[in-house]
């Protein structure tokens, strides 16, 4: 067996560095069943030292020009090897619990894709009732979150990856897909949460409530502005 970890990462000097020790030494839980790993960065056209970075943790790095996430993530995929691929995020935290969690899921084979609750890195009221929120809705939904997802290679690529017309929310239309494929395969989508992802509370630092309702209000009237980037300032704007 064999688990690709793709991590997509756009200017993300600052927190990236951390992020790959922590997914390096989670890895072990891996290394102990005896299974391989590897470790890929796309660097999503950064314009700092991102990729440098990641080279210099020990990832394999590939380069995707246009500015997407979902876009980011496939190119990572194409150049994976592995049996498995678990898309992490930058700015997250996966523990050796978690990645153990992962593993039993895949040993079941019963299990098609998943993903994990979450932990954001602040203690303040807000973030910790938004992260409440979404735990619960994904939970009951089995919604993946974009920080954290596993799937079987091969179920990916026959759908065809993340959509490339969405850049936000590519995570939420892929667990549709996802969930449709589990069901006409005897397959089940899950969502572990014995052990959550710890990941990063900065957009509620770098943006205004308001930046985010105001978004929440656009998607709402009309979920086309997602194939927009310039409508989805929160993820391209820069601000890191």
């Amino acid at each position: 067996m064999k688990i690709s970890v793709i991590v997509p990462a756009f200017n993300e000097e600052k927190l990236l560095g951390a992020s790959l020790a922590g997914i390096q030494a989670a890895a072990r839980s891996f290394a102990r069943l005896g299974w391989e790993f590897e470790l890929i960065v796309c660097d999503n056209n950064s314009s700092d030292g991102t990729g440098g970075l990641a080279r210099a943790a020990g990832a394999r790095v590939v380069f995707e020009p246009f500015n997407q996430i979902g876009r980011a993530r496939n190119t990572g995929a194409a150049a994976a090897t592995g049996d498995w691929l678990i898309f992490v995020d930058a700015d997250s935290h996966p523990s050796a619990e978690l990645f153990a969690d992962v593993a039993a899921q895949i040993n079941t084979g019963g299990c098609l894709a998943g993903g994990a609750t979450i932990r954001l890195d602040e203690a303040r009221l807000a973030p910790r009732l938004i992260a409440r929120l979404w735990n619960q809705a994904s939970r009951m939904g089995r919604w993946l979150a974009g920080s954290f997802i596993f799937v079987e290679a091969a179920a990916f690529r026959g759908l065809g990856g993340f959509s490339q017309e969405l850049f936000a929310g590519e995570e939420l239309e892929l667990s549709q897909r996802l969930k449709a494929l589990a069901r006409q395969t005897g397959r089940r989508v899950v969502i572990l949460h014995r052990h959550p992802l710890v990941t990063s509370a900065r957009k509620m630092r770098l943006y205004t409530p308001w930046d985010h309702v105001r978004l929440l209000i656009r998607v709402t009237w009309n979920r086309r502005v997602l194939t927009r980037r310039e409508a989805c300032t929160l993820w391209y704007d820069g601000r890191r």
